[in-house]
């Protein structure tokens, strides 16, 4: 297939270029990789003729707007990438008779369950940004174009600004730092996810089509505290890290307190054996340390 990857340039574009460049075999997929300026998502003319022009199959969107607190006072930018952007992407998808793979996020939920969310949950979008994604997600399935939306959370990786680098960065900085720790789910590293999405691409039926919504991220459940105490011993900082509750520290926007995600479904349709995220964090870290990146 021609697979198209927007917002290639993000934490997963580049995981899913990387992939790329390490597994590109004689006669596997073409892969076409835009980001601004090149190609701009809400416009819906230069999608479906870029996608023409190249006989594109699938389009894996990673484009999305993820300044969660800027959102609250941008809401219009937040809209016309998480909504429209997906819009004119489903709008190329069923022009083109080609696949979109929509990357999605746990914000659409409030995070009031008490158990791990599944697909057919009901909604509750979080904050601006959650409902800018979910209505992305609903205008991808109005379109009627043939898509698979992937869920995912907490993502980070050795690429852009994350909650991983951040702990490094202040880490060093700080002999002490406070992180909340009743905010629970999963970090999900950015690497993880395109492996997955590549794998569900080597077998997607092209001549089927799909309307079907996924949750992804790595197993197990820790807190952001947690998360950050691992970070820290992993690269033996001596950063102390102590539990501080969300209202000791304020955002414009709301933050789901429990944003953990069934993944059976996935895991059970494409056979995909998903990481622990202690063990992903590792691996990402030892990758940081490797390209240097770790002492920036």
């Amino acid at each position: 297939m021609n697979l198209l990857v927007t917002g290639s340039r993000g934490q997963l574009g580049s995981e899913l270029r990387m992939l790329h460049e390490m597994q590109d075999k004689p006669g596997a997929h073409t892969w076409f990789f835009s980001d601004l300026p090149e190609l701009d998502i809400t416009d819906a003319g230069q999608v479906e003729a870029f996608c023409r022009d190249r006989r594109i199959d699938a389009i894996v969107n990673c484009a999305a707007w993820t300044a969660v607190d800027r959102a609250e006072s941008e809401p219009e930018a937040a809209f016309r990438v998480n909504r429209d952007g997906a819009a004119a992407l489903a709008a190329a998808a069923k022009a083109t008779g080609g696949l979109l793979a929509h990357v999605s996020t746990d914000y659409v939920f409030d995070g009031s369950s008490s158990r791990p969310y599944r697909e057919d949950d009901p909604v509750a979008p979080c904050g601006v940004y959650g409902q800018s994604k979910w209505e992305g997600e609903e205008a991808i399935r109005a379109s009627g174009c043939s898509h698979l939306i992937i869920r995912t959370a907490w993502l980070y990786s050795a690429h852009g600004q994350n909650f991983v680098k951040t702990m490094l960065r202040l880490g060093r900085e700080r002999e002490s730092l406070g992180v909340v720790f009743d905010q629970v789910g999963t970090p999900t590293w950015a690497a993880d996810l395109a492996g997955a999405i590549v794998s569900i691409l080597d077998r997607i039926d092209p001549a089927r089509r799909y309307a079907e919504t996924f949750h992804y991220s790595n197993e197990g459940v820790c807190s952001w505290y947690d998360f950050a105490k691992a970070i820290m011993d992993a690269e033996r900082l001596r950063c102390m890290v102590s539990p501080i509750e969300t209202s000791d520290y304020p955002t414009p926007a709301a933050r789901p307190p429990y944003s953990v995600l069934n993944k059976r479904k996935i895991r059970e349709a494409w056979s995909l054996e998903i990481p622990h995220w202690h063990d992903s964090l590792l691996r990402m870290l030892e990758e940081l340390r490797e390209s240097g990146g770790s002492s920036q």
